[in-house]
């Protein structure tokens, strides 16, 4: 329940439809009795069991009271009126015409609440659907390691849309139905309350089956929704894997692993709906009893003269009541409905509420333009309980290229990673011009700094909006800083040049051009302080050739932090620093490392250009 009435908070604000959406929903039910109280005149007059109506209507027109006997009266009142002045044949005549009446205002009001429970729908999830987007923007790095982006990609469509169909739609059943049954119960109980009780005798039994039956439906659906979860990350791995899979054979061995998932996640959804399925026959059996003891016991009381009702009376009564039975099955049917969107909001909201551990202080300040230097003080990290980096001391001057370089896993990455906050250290600080990185506006760190990673990360767009990405940068502005990246005369001879679409991840392009993608928005974005993070490893001679120099072009007056597998590209770094299992190992230029017998960074030089005597 909590998570349901959570879940109705996205349709915030509540006051703006709910009184409108309550009184559609009561004129609706309003109406819909009066379609069947209007059986007892019908049949009076088909009948002949007119004479009694004028002596049970008032003699003036009644005044308004918010009761039963105050609809009875005023019907009489008119009908008795009718009955008179044209009798019978006119009676019918007005009987047919209230029942005309009273369907067709039944059913606007119905449209009506229909109408404005789609905008609440629509609200609902538009909100949730944003929530979850927000929240996911705004998490740390560290979070995306320990999740399965199908089970992120599950949680934004599946899951949202369950919460839609099983939550959401079930609204009207969760409102109108409560309420219809008790106006039913209301205009039951004022017609015969011996016969009333008697029908509620099997309510709580069914209702306590129906109860156990929910609680299966919950815990079917976890399952359910984390296998599917999981079923789209073999998806995810598979598309982005291709090639891969392709080039070792290895076709029948992840069809294997989707082929476990699916098969799991038929049989958990053929669970489900065999129970969610039981429901709802289980309650219409519930109630066809309930009306086959009714019949036999108001049947029994009227023909042993113990009850007041008359023939047309009881045939209403028994008419009233099985219409109880259609609200009480939605009722029961949406019970069954409801759990599997309640799993699936439970997972969405999960996230939502899932804190980033990377984020703004409440006193958080902008920081200054760089201006001095950069500074690692007694630096520590680590991910969990896993070390990374010990006690780092480093400083950084504004205009210098400091390289960073050693064995893979000794922390190069990591503390590259650092200094624009996707991570926070676990111990001592890092400052820009004296300013802690922790005590600033994450907006204003990152704002001053452009990175360039090994892989290029592109979007399904054109190469112009690449570029531009996230700045206003005019279009003249942007050839220039393609031409500045050496990416000028591919992009021209490109089919549409500037607005040709580069397809998902710029898979349309080599991957020398996506670098020089990449590195010409950097450009456009005119940072202080580069990262620049493997950046022409993975390319060939001639691509690193163009990518070195659109670097160099980068470099010039900033301040650079490189990340290098590749020595010859950092040989004129103002200050190279060796990285081993988390700690400096060694710290100068290239010359005086070169000349540093039997130093890490000696062997990792010898052993590029091939000088290494093993």
């Amino acid at each position: 329940m909590k998570i349901y009435l959570r879940i109705l908070q996205y349709a915030r604000p509540l006051m703006a439809f709910l009184p409108q959406y309550l009184l559609y929903t009561v004129l609706t039910i309003f109406f819909s009795i009066g379609n069947f109280t209007l059986i007892i005149p019908l049949l009076s007059v088909l009948f002949d069991k007119t004479d009694k109506v004028p002596m049970q209507a008032p003699e003036h027109l009644p005044a308004f009271r918010p009761t039963i006997q105050w609809v009875t009266d005023t019907f009489n009142y008119f009908f008795a009126d009718v009955l008179t002045a044209h009798g019978k044949m006119g009676a019918l005549a007005f009987v047919c015409g209230v029942v005309v009446v009273s369907v067709l205002l039944s059913n606007v009001f119905r449209y009506l609440s229909l109408r404005l429970l789609a905008k609440v729908r629509a609200r609902v999830i538009q909100n949730l659907r944003r929530d979850l987007y927000h929240r996911i923007i705004g998490l740390q790095l560290g979070y995306f390691a320990g999740e399965r982006k199908g089970d992120l990609l599950s949680r934004f469509t599946n899951d949202v849309q369950e919460v839609e169909i099983s939550v959401v739609n079930t609204l009207t059943a969760v409102v109108r139905e409560p309420l219809t049954i008790v106006a039913f119960f209301a205009v039951l109980f004022y017609m015969s309350v011996k016969l009333t009780l008697f029908t509620l005798i099997l309510l709580p039994v069914s209702g306590g089956i129906i109860a156990t039956l929910a609680k299966r439906l919950r815990r079917q659906a976890k399952l359910s929704q984390g296998t599917l979860g999981t079923m789209l990350s073999v998806i995810d791995e598979t598309l982005g894997g291709i090639r891969v899979i392709k080039a070792f054979n290895a076709q029948a061995y992840i069809t294997g692993k989707f082929e476990a998932q699916n098969d799991l996640y038929a049989r958990t959804s053929r669970r489900i709906d065999n129970t969610r399925d039981l429901a709802s026959p289980f309650s219409e059996f519930a109630g066809v009893l309930v009306v086959a003891g009714l019949i036999y016991f108001g049947g029994s009381l009227i023909l042993g003269g113990g009850s007041d009702l008359e023939g047309a009376s009881f045939i209403t009564y028994i008419v009233l009541f099985s219409q109880v039975l259609t609200p009480a099955k939605a009722l029961s049917s949406s019970f069954g409905n409801i759990q599997r969107g309640l799993v699936a909001g439970e997972r969405v909201l999960s996230v939502i509420d899932t804190a980033p551990v990377i984020r703004d202080q409440p006193d958080a300040q902008i920081l200054p333009p760089f201006a001095h230097e950069i500074a690692f003080q007694h630096l520590s990290f680590g991910y969990g309980d896993t070390p990374v980096l010990h006690d780092i001391n480093l400083t950084i001057r504004k205009g210098q290229t400091v390289a960073l370089v050693g064995p893979s896993g000794g922390g190069k990455s990591t503390l590259a990673d650092l200094l624009p906050r996707f991570y926070d250290p676990t111990a001592g600080h890092i400052t820009i011009d004296g300013h802690d990185l922790r005590t600033c506006t994450l907006h204003s760190v990152r704002d001053q700094m452009g990175i360039v990673t090994q892989e290029s990360i592109l979007f399904n767009d054109t190469i112009l909006n690449n570029i531009r990405f996230n700045t206003q940068a005019t279009e003249a502005e942007v050839i220039e800083a393609a031409k500045i990246a050496n990416a000028h005369d591919f992009i021209v001879a490109q089919p549409e040049g500037y607005a040709t679409v580069i397809g998902d991840r710029g898979g349309r392009l080599s991957g020398g051009q996506r670098q020089r993608l990449s590195i010409a928005r950097a450009i456009l974005r005119n940072p202080p302080i580069l990262i620049l993070d493997e950046a022409t490893s993975a390319l060939d001679t001639e691509s690193e050739k163009l990518v070195q120099e659109a670097l160099q072009r980068l470099m010039s007056s900033r301040t650079s932090l490189v990340i290098a597998h590749r020595l010859s590209t950092i040989q004129h770094a103002d200050e190279i620093v060796v990285l081993q299992a988390g700690r400096i190992a060694e710290r100068g230029t290239h010359d005086e490392l070169l000349r540093r017998e039997g130093g890490v960074y000696q062997r990792l030089s010898s052993l590029q250009t091939g000088d290494l005597i093993v």
